[in-house]
Parts: structure tokens; sequence; C-alpha cells
């Protein structure tokens, strides 16, 4: 026991964000020199009466609903967030800053908002993209990182964000455990008002932890008989999932949504640590052999080439990748129809095991295909 101290220190300090933490910070005026996202957001996180400051760490089993808008600067690099820091004026040319906030007091507002929105496209093509933070994040994190992915990839349809109640803390791994399984019904929640607002398709991206709160929000929803009949994809980024529980959670839920994508990298660091403490070889989020998902319909696109840092979530950060994955389009099409191989935009090593396939990225031959379409 005693000489895994030092490796839970480094697991926790490899996820740990950046300092400063991320914070909301308002400034209307910079909806006049940013590029504005809105992102319309469902959360289970509760008020610290103590310190006043809502959406924190505390559990609520009321689903709040809120509308952030978001200015991404006209500095911004793709893969980046710039908060405010303490103690000197926001910078609208270079931080990512809140235009407007609304906190909506019952679900039909939320949803009557949402449509609207919704509406903005037309038939047959209104989609929602659900962002499921992971471990150790504010409540602005996850907010803005859901409009950084939403403006660098190009994302088509309207940004949504399930805000879980994370202690945002490096230490605090087990809370995030255990407020991963509480925050199931919320996500379940989330997940019907967005389609009683009109989403013809949904497609649920969900990071680190959060791939766990996902997981087991739609086996809870098979079991009882109500699955997300809309759901057009899921996307793991980095999952903190062990590898058999997640077979578990796929038989359970039976039929997979297409396409299921799940990102790796042999270079996650926190990862690796992660499945050093628990004993495995490995986590989901750094699988290397497909066959120990054979069986399964799933995509395992390998980003190792592309991780830097502790790796952990290298299509959100990384530049080259975005480039590719802005695409989003025809990368998905190509997953769905299976196409990966001959479509040029995914290139690499392709294999498959029982219907398990792995795409293991090269930045040269993936950037030449980028070029040259």
């Amino acid at each position: 026991m005693t000489a895994l101290r030092p490796a839970l220190l480094l697991l926790m300090l490899a996820l740990a964000a950046c300092t400063p933490r991320g914070a909301l910070v308002l400034d209307p005026a910079a909806a006049e020199v940013g590029t504005v996202r809105r992102v319309f957001v469902g959360t289970t996180r509760g008020k610290d009466e103590d310190t006043g400051t809502d959406y924190a760490r505390f559990r609520t089993l009321d689903t709040r609903f809120v509308r952030v808008d978001v200015s991404i600067p006209p500095t911004h690099q793709p893969g980046r967030i710039s908060y405010a820091r303490p103690g000197r004026a926001p910078d609208p040319q270079t931080d990512f800053l809140t235009t407007r906030q609304i906190i909506y007091q019952e679900p039909g507002a939320f949803r009557a908002d949402l449509a609207r929105a919704l509406r903005e496209a037309p038939r047959g093509s209104r989609e929602a993209v659900i962002f499921v933070h992971g471990f150790n994040t504010t409540f602005a994190e996850g907010v803005y990182r859901i409009a950084q992915l939403s403006h660098d990839l190009k994302m088509p349809g309207v940004a949504v964000h399930y805000a879980w109640p994370s202690r945002a803390a490096p230490l605090a791994y087990a809370y995030d455990r255990d407020s991963a399984l509480f925050a199931r019904d919320g996500l379940e929640d989330l997940l019907r008002q967005v389609t009683e607002a009109g989403a013809e398709r949904v497609v649920l991206v969900a990071h680190s932890m959060g791939a766990a709160v996902t997981m087991e929000t739609l086996r809870q929803m098979a079991i009882a008989g109500r699955p997300a009949r809309n759901i057009g994809g899921v996307v793991l980024i980095s999952p903190d999932l062990d590898v058999d529980l997640f077979r578990a959670q796929a038989s359970r839920i039976g039929e997979l949504p297409q396409p299921f994508v799940i990102f790796t990298s042999e270079k996650d660091r926190a990862l690796a640590l992660a499945a050093r403490l628990s004993g495995e070889t490995a986590r989901l989020g750094n699988v290397t052999d497909v066959s120990e998902l054979a069986g399964l319909e799933v995509t395992l696109v390998d980003v190792t080439s592309y991780s830097t840092g502790t790796g952990h979530f290298t299509p959100g950060t990384s530049p080259a990748l975005i480039g590719i994955l802005s695409q989003i389009g025809e990368v998905d099409d190509a997953l769905a129809s299976g196409q990966t191989g001959r479509t040029g935009l995914l290139p690499g090593v392709v294999l498959t095991v029982q219907g398990a396939t792995q795409i293991v990225l090269s930045p040269v031959t993936a950037l030449a295909g980028v070029a040259g379409r």
C-alpha cells in the first residue's frame, strides 16, 4: 500500500487541470470582438451555501438548465483555452469569456429556447452534440471546452453540455467516481429534454470519467426499456473505464449506437497510472490490442502519434489532429459506413477483429490525405 502512494499522487497531478482554474467571467462586450458559441447546459451541480458559488461540487437530484454564450477570442489557437486570470481585467482579444448567461426557471423554458436553436437547421439536419466532461473539472471548464470543440471542429448542430458534480480537485478521484454514478439520472433527463425539444439526432461525446457516466446511463436506459432511439453516435475520448466493465455495459445496452468511436493513446500517462493503481495492464482509453473488444461494433482510433504532455485529451488539444477531425461530417460518414480504409481522411493501419475496428493514425499520411482533398 505504501508503494502505491507516490503513484496515486502522480495520477492526481497528471489529471489535474492547469492553473488558474477556469471560471465564468461575464463580459457582454466580448460578443462584439469574438465568435460567440451558444452552449445549452443541463447540470446536477448544487450550490455551495458557504461561499455562494453556484454549480459547485455539491450534488442535487434536480437537473437544472442554463444557457451560456461563450466568446471565442480572435487570437484563439486550435486546441487551446485561455482563461481570464484573477487580478487582471479580462481581455476579449485573448480570453474565453461569457457574453450572456440565461438561467431557466423550469425545463419547459429550456426546451423552448433549445427548440428555437434546433429549428435554425432544416428538417433532417436538427442535431445536438452533448459533451460529458471528465474528472477534476469545474463548471466553467466543461462549458468552455464544448465551446472550444464546437468552434475548432466545426461541429454541426447545437452544442449541449452535461455538467455533473465533479469536485474539481486533483485529490478527489474517489469523490468524482461516486459522482459519476450519481449523475446517471441527470444525463438521462437531459437526453429526454433534448429529444423533446426536437433534436432528430443526438451525438454523445464523453471525456475520461465522463465515459463512465455515459455508458452507465445508456445501460440503465436499456434495462428500463426506454433507450434513446435518436442517438446517432457515441464518441469516447480517453475513456477512464475498465475494459471488462465496458464489455459488460455494452452487452447490457445491446445494439450500440453507430458510429461508436473510442479515441485511444498509448501515451496517455493519466490512464496508464490509473491502470497501474487498478492492477490492470490498461484502461479502455489506452487499449492497444483491438481483439480485447472483439465482438463489439466499435471503432478504436489510436492517436498516439499526436499525443503530447499527459496525452489525456488529444482529439481536443492537438492542432494537427483537430485539422483532420474538423472535417467531421466526412469523418462521421466514413466511420458509419465502414469505409475508413478507403476515404483517405483517416488513413493509417486498419485492423478488424470480429466487428471491432482499430485505426492507428499516422500524422504524415493523415495530413497528406487532408491536403489532397
